[in-house]
C-alpha cells in the first residue's frame, strides 16, 4: 500500500486510540498500578498484538517502524528550549558531585560492561551472532526506545544491516518492565530492612500516581502562556519552535552527509545542538523569556509517549525471535550490573540517602529517566532527599556527555572493535567512582544507619 498524509495521520490516530484505552486500563486494573507500567508501555503492546504481524486488526502502515527514530529527533530539539542558567562546572562539583560522578559512572559502564563482558559472550556462546549486537543492550536498557532507535539506525547504516532497530526496541521494552517490576521489588527489599528513610511500604504514594487521574485541586499547570493567544496560540508557538530545531538539525544531517557519507551522527544530537543554537539567539532578542521550559517539557512528555508506542508496536517478532537467545543472555547482564550499582556502589558512595538516589539510577540505567523518577517518587514522594533536583543540576553537563556517548560509541564499535571501545568506556567509569570516593569519601556503615542530613526526616530509629 502506498504510504501517503494518510497514513501518517492514520497512524498517530490509531496509536492515540491505544493511548486512550491504554490509560482506562491502567485507571481500573491493581496489576498495572502496583508496578506502575506507563500507559505508552500498554499502548505499544497493544498495538504490537493488534497489528498485521499477530491479529492484523490495525493496519499499521509499512513505515511506522522509522516513527520513534523520528519522535527522537523532535524530543531532544525542544529538550534545552526555555533553558536559560549556564552551566557551571564548579556549582555541580562542588553541590552534587557524587550525583555527577555516580551517575556519569553509571552510563559509562553500562555501555562498557555491555561491550566488553556482553561482547565476550556473544563471541563464545553466539559465534553466528553480530557481535555489535552487544551495543544494542545498554541503546535499550540505558537510553530506552528512543535511544535505541537512535543507535540501531546509525549500526543499521554502518553495517548495512536492516534488524539492528527491531533489536534495540526489544530491549528498551525489556529494560522498561525490569526498571519498574524490579525496582518496586527493590524497594520493598529495602523498606523491609529500614533503608529507605522516607517511606515504609510502596504502597505509600498517592492514588492519582496509581492511577493516572489526578484529582479537582490537585491539578499542577502546565506551565505559562507567554504568546498572547490573540496574535498566535502558545503551544503552537512552542511547538514551532521544538519543529524548527528539528528541521535544522535534519538539514545539516542531509548538508554534511553530502560532504562526509562515511561518518554517522545520530540526528537527534543535531537537533538537540540546534535546538540550543535556537535558544541562543532568542535570548538575545525581545522573545528571550517568552519559551516556557514547562511547556516545552510536556511536549517532550508528549512525544515520548508516541514515541514508546510506536517503539513497541514496530518490533519486528520475527526478527527478535531469530536472537532470543543473545537477548536473554545479555538482557541478564543488563540487570546485574544495576542491581550491583544500588547494593553496593551506591550504598558506599553517596553521602546521604543512599538508596533514593541509588533507585533513580537503577530506573534510569534500565528503562529512561521517566522510571527513574517514578521509583524515586515511591520512595520520596515530597523530595525530601533532593535525588531529583541533584539530577537536575548534575544533568545540564552529563546531558552533553551523554549526546558523545550515543554519537561516538558506534562508530567506534565498528571501526576499532567492541573490545577496545568497551574497555575504554570501562575505564572511564571506574576513574569516575574512583574519584567519587577519592573526593567524597566512602562510606561503611551499615544500610539501615542514618547519614548526616537524614536525621529528622523519618521516624525510623537508628
Amino acid at each position: 500500500m502506498e504510504y501517503t498524509a494518510y497514513s501518517f495521520v492514520m497512524d498517530f490516530a490509531f496509536m492515540s486510540l491505544l493511548l486512550i484505552v491504554a490509560q482506562f486500563l491502567r485507571s481500573k486494573f491493581k496489576p498495572l498500578q502496583i508496578f506502575y507500567i506507563p500507559s505508552s508501555l500498554i499502548a505499544g503492546l497493544m498495538g504490537l498484538l493488534l497489528g498485521p504481524q499477530v491479529l492484523n486488526i490495525i493496519p499499521w502502515s509499512g513505515q511506522v517502524a522509522s516513527y520513534a527514530y523520528l519522535l527522537i529527533c523532535v524530543m531532544f530539539g525542544g529538550l534545552f528550549l526555555g533553558n536559560k542558567e549556564k552551566v557551571s562546572l564548579r556549582k555541580i562539583v562542588c553541590t552534587v558531585g557524587d550525583t555527577f560522578c555516580v551517575n556519569m559512572a553509571a552510563e559509562f559502564l553500562c555501555f562498557g560492561l555491555a561491550l566488553l563482558v556482553g561482547g565476550g559472550m556473544i563471541t563464545l556462546l553466539f559465534p553466528n551472532v553480530f557481535t555489535e549486537i552487544a551495543l544494542l543492550l545498554p541503546s535499550g536498557f540505558c537510553g530506552g526506545h528512543g535511544y535505541a532507535s537512535t543507535i540501531g539506525t546509525a549500526l543499521n547504516n554502518l553495517l548495512g544491516r536492516t534488524d539492528c532497530v527491531s533489536i534495540g526496541q526489544a530491549f528498551a521494552t525489556i529494560g522498561l518492565l525490569v526498571g519498574l517490576i524490579g525496582g518496586i521489588i527493590c524497594i520493598n527489599f529495602a523498606a523491609r530492612h529500614s533503608a529507605t528513610r522516607l517511606i515504609q511500604r510502596a504502597e505509600a504514594l498517592p492514588e492519582e500516581c496509581r492511577t493516572g487521574l489526578v484529582p479537582v485541586g490537585k491539578r499542577p499547570s502546565m506551565g505559562e502562556e507567554t504568546i498572547n493567544p490573540m496574535s498566535m496560540d502558545p503551544l503552537a508557538w512552542h511547538m514551532s519552535l521544538t519543529l524548527l530545531a528539528t528541521l535544522m538539525g535534519y538539514s545539516f544531517y542531509n548538508w554534511y552527509k553530502q560532504y562526509l557519507p562515511e561518518i554517522e551522527i545520530p540526528i537527534m544530537c543535531l537537533t538537540m545542538m540546534a535546538g540550543i543554537v535556537v535558544q541562543t539567539i532568542l535570548n538575545h532578542t525581545p522573545f528571550r523569556d517568552s519559551v516556557d521550559k514547562h511547556v516545552e517539557g510536556r511536549i517532550g512528555s508528549t512525544v515520548t509517549d508516541y514515541l514508546v508506542g510506536f517503539g513497541v508496536a514496530s518490533i519486528s517478532l520475527t526478527m527478535v525471535q531469530s536472537y532470543a537467545l543473545p537477548i536473554l543472555v545479555l538482557s541478564i547482564l543488563g540487570v546485574a550490573w544495576p542491581l550491583f550499582l544500588v547494593f553496593f556502589v551506591g550504598k558506599k558512595l553517596f553521602h546521604n540517602f543512599w538508596f533514593e538516589r541509588s533507585i533513580f539510577i537503577f530506573g534510569w540505567i534500565t528503562g529512561v529517566v521517566a522510571t527513574g523518577t517514578t521509583l524515586v517518587r515511591v520512595v520520596d514522594p515530597e523530595n525530601k532527599s533532593k535525588t531529583l533536583d541533584d539530577f537536575g543540576t548534575a544533568y545540564a553537563l552529563q546531558s552533553v556527555i551523554e549526546v558523545f556517548i550515543v554519537a561516538l560509541t558506534p562508530q567506534f564499535v565498528v571501526l576499532i572493535g567492541w573490545g577496545i571501545t568497551g574497555a575504554v568506556l570501562s575505564a572511564v567509569g571506574v576513574a569516575l567512582l574512583l574519584l567519587c570516593a577519592n573526593l567524597l569519601g566512602v562510606y561503611h556503615g551499615k544500610m539501615d544507619q542514618l547519614r548526616e542530613g537524614e536525621e529528622g526526616l523519618f521516624g525510623r530509629p537508628n
